[in-house]
């Protein structure tokens, strides 16, 4: 049997050796045996399993435990129990098509408020009248304005109201923000649709302008989750070719 020291499997692998230390402390590799000296052992279990770590953490998709998920499987696989291993990567790849299946519609229903004849023309709400209407927390619409989502007009006497047009534009925030569009990505949509009406939405919530200071999964959630589907099924194969030889 092929063995390895700490510093080969770096090499192999492509990574620091505090990187393979790493990994071991968090159990994302199986315990190396170590030698009378001290020494740690790695065999090609080890790189195999620590190749479907790098694989399955190349993503960044955070949402709905879609990253705890990925973390247990890693580790179940460290364990030698493919068939768990197998199983959970499937439920990962079922639950990133359904939310990818979620961002879609939600940017469907965006593009049918703002097509569509609204029935909220005549409406003028309250703030918390308006919270009520969209069912959702008056901590949530004031986070929405203190981001920039959103500016609403006051009246003589100071009080918020909410007009039709806003009702419909908090529709859209609620869908995307349901779908985990970023409040930065909403934004951005909102900015560029206010410029031009005809802008393509799903372009402009899945695009960063250059200079955004930082840029998180959730600001290019398609281009993501796609990544993360494909992960998927990469790490699907591997696991299979890991249980055929293991």
């Amino acid at each position: 049997m092929q063995t390895y020291k700490t510093a080969q499997v770096a090499q192999i692998v492509g990574v620091h050796p505090n990187t393979v230390r790493l990994y071991e402390d968090l159990k994302l590799i199986p315990k190396p045996e170590r030698k009378p000296n001290g020494y740690r052992v790695f065999t090609d279990f080890h790189i195999d399993v620590f190749r479907l770590a790098r694989t399955a953490f190349q993503i960044e998709v955070l949402q709905n435990g879609l990253r705890k998920k990925i973390v247990s499987m890693v580790k179940t696989a460290a364990q030698g129990d493919f068939d768990t291993a197998l199983t959970l990567t499937s439920e990962y790849l079922s639950q990133a098509q359904t939310e990818k299946e979620n961002a879609d519609e939600a940017i469907r229903i965006t593009k049918k408020i703002l097509s569509g004849t609204s029935d909220t023309d005549a409406l003028e709400l309250k703030r918390s009248d308006t919270a009520k209407h969209l069912q959702i927390s008056m901590d949530t619409l004031r986070n929405w304005e203190m981001n920039g989502l959103l500016s609403v007009k006051r009246k003589m006497n100071g009080y918020r109201v909410y007009t039709g047009e806003d009702i419909n534009r908090l529709k859209i925030i609620r869908s995307l923000r349901c779908a985990n569009y970023s409040l930065e990505a909403i934004l951005r949509m909102l900015s560029e649709l206010s410029a031009n009406p005809n802008v393509d939405i799903k372009q402009a919530l899945d695009t960063p302008r250059p200079g955004e200071d930082i840029v998180s999964v959730c600001d290019k959630l398609l281009t993501s989750l796609n990544a993360a589907e494909q992960n998927a099924k990469v790490m699907l194969n591997m696991l299979h070719k890991m249980k055929r030889k293991y």
